[in-house]
């Protein structure tokens, strides 16, 4: 078509006389880009009047060489997710180009092709995603304004694949709407003939009880709700994320719910008995007791619900609140059981029975677990905050049994838990918490101590200088020696025998006398590695160590003192945050 148009365009310039150019000012000559422009309209119009995918592809490459010294290596179509190619000539591309084709995920990238000296994967793309891929080469470089015009023509075939690709989905979108309500006109058909015998309230009753007893649970009611109505059916919980849909026209992605607008939705549809038009939703609010657990809705965009759908739709959700009911109260036994083992664990308890009660809990008590003490400053230890730490502890996949205590949560955990600090964060929306990590725990015995192990490495990092994150008890070092409790009175009149004189100096003097002895005792003693530390010369650390031996009245070169001297200064730091 496009070959024959501009034919018919040169001919009919080709049958002029020699001689009109003397009656009228003469034409210049079209050039080359004319020409490429020229034919580069004309293809235009043949792909727009194409409705055929694969024909339109054809054509782009069948005139590639309109625009420029190229040629098209290869062409791909996208159908269900796939790159397919299409032949040209009768040849399937190399496997080499489609493998680089597929590696360019929907991005333009340049192509090898052997004997071609410049190669390019162009996508097309439309408003619905990419449609495919045209493959062009060349023996030369194109020039700008060949690049140009190649980059019009993949353009326009991209917008007439996009117009094909709307046309066929249209037919298609027509020709499911005709199924369906022929699907649904045999189903009225079918209720018309169930209702001429036992009454169609009595026969929606029947097929809802059927599927609460066979155990279909949230999708068994909506696959009912959907044959009886031919609307899409969905659940939602109460805070408007999708649980389950059946029907067509299910959104993709679902959208995420506005809390403020959700909950205005929630006590409009509440103040009514029944179901509630909302937009082209047909909504009721599955509720049982007066709690609302979640909703469940018809998608009627055109209006055409009667009483018999709505009927469906109570007797849907009556349905519905008895499932969502027995699944709550499987979850709240479930969590009470595993919080009555957890607080056996810590209390102490014996094998056999902690193993039994794991195991029907599902939980594996046989492998190597860790105590975990959660804390968070704006936040109390209540029912919430541990939902929040369960959340946390499952989204880094780390399998837990989970109790509270009055101002903490505690975690029976079988992994080390390295990112859980992370996680609580980001559940949380905040950084100020601390986290206690005991030691490894190989049995059931263990525990108890483990927790204590836990709870001293929680006290360890409220005492430091870092209050937030996460401490582990078996990194602790000296503060293992030391001795638990929260009691710190012993320590602090340690570290006042040994450092007072050094403390009281640098308290009046601005000095850093106790921080210098410390650096020295971290670098084994070696003054170029203790001098670097601190940033200061050698000479200097000589004259504070001089200092540090005349005011504190203690001996570096004596072993006692040297030992003493070094235990409070890992006290001062660690236990004592570097304060006075």
């Amino acid at each position: 078509m496009v070959g024959s148009q501009a034919q018919s365009l040169h001919h009919h310039g080709a049958g002029r006389h020699p001689t009109a150019s003397r009656r009228g000012p003469r034409r210049p000559a079209r050039t080359p880009a004319d020409h490429a422009l020229h034919e580069l309209v004309a293809l235009s119009c043949a792909l727009f009047g194409t409705p055929d995918e694969v024909e339109i592809l054809r054509l782009a490459m069948d005139h590639i060489a309109a625009v420029g010294p190229y040629s098209a290596e290869a062409g791909y179509l996208k159908v269900g997710g796939d790159l397919v190619p299409r032949p040209r000539d009768g040849q399937m591309p190399a496997s080499a180009v489609s493998r680089r084709v597929r590696e360019l995920a929907g991005q333009d990238g340049n192509v090898t092709v052997p004997g071609r000296r410049w190669g390019r994967a162009l996508g097309l793309r439309g408003l619905e995603g990419l449609h495919g891929y045209l493959v062009v080469t060349s023996r030369s470089r194109p020039t700008e304004a060949e690049r140009s015009l190649l980059a019009t023509l993949v353009r326009h075939t991209a917008a007439a694949l996009s117009v094909a690709f709307a046309h066929r989905r249209g037919r298609e979108d027509a020709l499911e709407l005709r199924r369906l309500r022929e699907e649904r006109t045999a189903l009225q058909r079918q209720l018309i003939s169930v209702v001429a015998e036992l009454g169609y309230e009595r026969a929606v009753h029947a097929l809802m009880a059927d599927v609460a007893a066979s155990g279909g649970g949230e999708e068994g009611v909506t696959r009912a709700l959907h044959r009886l109505t031919g609307l899409p059916a969905l659940v939602e919980d109460r805070f408007g994320r999708l649980r389950t849909w059946t029907g067509p026209g299910r959104p993709d992605p679902y959208p995420e719910p506005d809390p403020f607008r959700q909950d205005e939705m929630l006590h409009a549809v509440a103040r009514e008995a029944g179901a509630v038009r909302i937009k082209d939703r047909l909504v009721i609010l599955v509720r049982p007791h007066g709690e609302i657990l979640g909703v469940l809705a018809l998608v009627d965009t055109r209006d055409e619900a009667d009483e018999h759908t709505v009927l469906a739709l109570e007797h849907a959700a009556t349905s519905l609140a008895r499932e969502l009911a027995h699944l709550r109260n499987l979850a709240e036994v479930e969590l009470r059981l595993h919080r009555e083992l957890a607080d056996d664990l810590l209390a102490g308890t014996d094998e056999a029975s902690a193993y039994a009660r794991s195991e029907a809990v599902g939980h594996d008590l046989h492998r190597r677990h860790y105590v975990v003490v959660v804390q968070w400053s704006n936040r109390t230890a209540d029912d919430s905050f541990a939902q929040a730490v369960g959340r946390a502890a499952a989204a880094v996949g780390m399998r837990s049994l989970l109790t509270r205590r009055s101002d903490h949560v505690v975690l029976v955990a079988g992994d080390r838990p390295h990112a859980l600090y992370e996680a609580l964060a980001r559940e949380t929306g905040t950084r100020s918490g601390t986290i206690g990590v005991s030691g490894p725990c190989d049995s059931v015995e263990e525990i108890p101590h483990r927790y204590q192990e836990a709870q001293r490495a929680l006290e360890a990092r409220h005492h430091s200088r870092d209050r937030y994150g996460t401490t582990f008890f078996d990194e602790l070092g000296l503060y293992r020696i030391l001795g638990p409790g929260n009691d710190y009175r012993e320590l602090q009149t340690f570290v006042q025998e040994w450092l007072g004189q050094l403390i009281d100096y640098d308290s009046r003097h601005h000095a850093t006398m106790v921080e210098t002895l410390s650096g020295y005792f971290d670098c084994g003693g070696n003054y170029d590695e203790t001098a670097d530390c601190l940033a200061i010369h050698r000479s200097t650390l000589r004259y504070r160590l001089q200092r540090i031996r005349d005011i504190s009245g203690h001996d570096l070169a004596n072993v006692e003192d040297r030992l003493n001297l070094q235990v409070a200064t890992r006290v001062w730091k660690i236990m004592l945050g570097g304060t006075g």
